[in-house]
């Protein structure tokens, strides 16, 4: 039971995302996926416990990366103190991605309780069913998924995407669930016939 790994998978899909890459500047762009952070982000909308986490390993692009710039009112920790100003932006259209990864535990787990298995079950269920504690979105809270639910058979990796990132944000926190600050960053990230996978 120790080494047991608890996988999911799921698939996004919308019209807008938008994931700053961390040596973008002032005026944001995107990068072509989700950091794991957003990732862990989605699924908590969906499922959450304090002794269980999700853990994002592998994301396959169905759709190739596509650019529109994008103009959003600045709402910041600054509006007060500043005149309104606006952001212009670099974001991605007609996004689709799928998902893969396991869920982890603080603790082992026991033959009594074993929070892995229920949250990963949890998550499943639910995102069947299409319930949600909160609406998820595409990195801007304005950008809602048209589609959040389990792998279609109709939408395939596109096996045409080859690229390479300097950087990628990883995770915000020193732990997944109530963690401090502490933001890590994958370098010379690679997308490879479609496919990137995370850092372990």
């Amino acid at each position: 039971m120790l080494n047991k790994r608890y996988e999911w998978a799921f698939e996004v899909a919308g019209p807008a995302a938008s994931y700053a890459r961390p040596d973008s500047g002032s005026s944001p762009l995107s990068s072509p996926v989700p950091p794991r952070s957003a990732i862990i982000g989605m699924m908590t909308c969906v499922a959450f416990s304090r002794e269980a986490y999700f853990w994002p390993e592998r994301i396959e692009l169905c759709t190739p990366p596509v650019y529109h710039r994008y103009t959003q009112n600045y709402n910041g920790p600054l509006r007060k103190s500043q005149a309104p100003f606006q952001i212009m932006a670099t974001v991605l259209i007609n996004v689709d991605y799928k998902i893969y990864g396991t869920v982890k535990g603080y603790a082992p787990p026991t033959a009594l309780h074993n929070p892995m298995h229920q949250l990963r079950d949890v998550f499943m269920r639910r995102l069947k069913s299409g319930l949600f504690y909160r609406t998820p979105s595409l990195g801007l809270s304005e950008f809602i998924p048209s589609y959040f639910g389990p792998l279609r058979d109709d939408t395939q990796v596109d096996r045409t995407i080859n690229l390479e990132m300097p950087s990628l944000l990883d995770t915000m926190f020193d732990r997944p669930t109530y963690g401090q600050l502490s933001p890590t960053f994958m370098q010379n990230v690679k997308i490879v016939e479609g496919v990137l996978h995370f850092a372990e």
